[in-house]
């Protein structure tokens, strides 16, 4: 089998990225202690559900024909952000099958039920605070209001769900803060198109949003009391914590827990 330079290139990318992901980051027992860091050839291929001959031939940059589901279980199983995968399907000279992970990389896998594990709200933050995941408690905690719409997003929920200021008590306060946190979080794409669009969105949709966009503040999130009045359960008072993926620092979980 010929191989090509871009084949080359995407051979000594797959190992790369192999190299850095642990067997825990992969839901894999670590075992015994390892020569070499990162996945085993042969645990990529069983979590990619080819063969280790097939993975192996990928990792050599031969010009092997591998399907577009294929590429994107890969990159699934190697945690590649935003930028990593358009790159891993440009070299693959394959269309990426899943727009979303296009849009927001390859989070991993089990994150859903991490999220579902927590006794308490939780959710999933991208950088332009999209809710990836979220739980029944947080969609509870919203009445109902997150699970009613395509793409649940923070921002647009406080500034233009007509519910929100009456679930979260003080809500001027955390509507200010949550744009001056916002405004550190997209600091690095803030001239991106589509970064651009969604303030621009937002500004013309709510007055309050604008206000304090336009007042330049920014701030660190940080934790504490949060607050919310449910229409049915009555004051809800819970502890917040926010953590950093380890992998994907662009992503944040965020936990509501009963204070």
């Amino acid at each position: 089998m010929k191989t090509s330079r871009k084949k080359q290139l995407l051979g000594e990318f797959v190992r790369h990225a192999r190299a850095r992901i642990t067997p825990q980051m992969a839901g894999l027992s670590g075992g015994q202690r390892r020569r070499t860091p990162g996945l085993r050839r042969e645990e990529v291929a069983l979590l990619c559900d080819i063969s280790v001959t097939w993975y192996t031939w990928i990792e050599q940059g031969r010009d092997v024909a591998v399907s577009a589901h294929v590429w994107s279980k890969l990159a699934d199983v190697l945690h590649l952000n935003k930028v990593e995968r358009a790159y891993l399907f440009e070299l693959a000279d394959v269309i990426d099958p899943d727009v979303a992970k296009s849009q927001y990389g390859s989070l991993p896998s089990h994150l859903a039920e991490c999220v579902n594990a927590v006794n308490g709200p939780c959710y999933i933050l991208d950088k332009y605070w999209n809710i990836l995941y979220f739980n029944p408690q947080l969609d509870q905690l919203f009445d109902g209001c997150l699970s009613q719409v395509e793409q649940a997003n923070l921002l647009v929920f406080i500034f233009q769900e007509p519910k929100a200021k009456s679930i979260v008590l003080n809500w001027e306060e955390r509507a200010k803060r949550a744009v001056s946190e916002f405004r550190a979080d997209i600091v690095a794409s803030i001239e991106e198109p589509e970064v651009v669009r969604f303030i621009d969105d937002l500004s013309q949709k709510s007055e309050t949003f604008k206000y304090w966009w336009d007042r330049q503040t920014v701030l660190a999130r940080e934790g504490g009391l949060r607050e919310f009045m449910h229409p049915v359960l009555g004051y809800q008072e819970y502890e917040q914590l926010t953590f950093r993926l380890a992998t994907h620092l662009e992503y944040k979980l965020v936990m509501l827990l009963p204070h």
